[in-house]
């Protein structure tokens, strides 16, 4: 199993930026893919970004070129660089791992507030 722990949220006004992380622990050696995925109050989780073993990354049209995913395989870790933040950016973001053959792995949630 994978554990993911997120951090970083927390309130900024709009045009601010914010990193988010996310550390992986566990049987991490064959995640393929790691993402960001969010979840505004009341609507649905919706993906972020993506970044996998590849390198190769995929961004919500919304966010593309406002927001950066990486990542730090020494530290076993992913970030969320997020730029330009709007208020609708406003959501819980939540780490994403998977593994073969297709099995998910979620943190806990971060919260992201963007409000004057």
């Amino acid at each position: 199993q994978v554990r993911l722990v997120e951090s970083g949220g927390g309130l900024v006004q709009p045009g601010g930026s914010l990193r988010l992380s996310c550390a992986a622990s566990g049987s991490i050696s064959d995640i393929y893919a790691m993402a960001w995925y969010r979840q505004p109050l009341g609507k649905q989780r919706e993906l972020v970004a993506r970044i996998a073993s590849t390198g190769s990354t995929v961004y919500a049209e919304s966010v593309k070129g406002r927001f950066t995913i990486s990542r730090d395989n020494a530290k076993n870790t992913v970030y969320l660089q997020m730029n330009s933040l709007k208020p609708e950016d406003t959501a819980v973001y939540y780490c994403n791992a998977i593994r073969p053959p297709l099995i998910h792995y979620w943190g806990q949630g971060t919260q992201v507030t963007v409000s004057s």
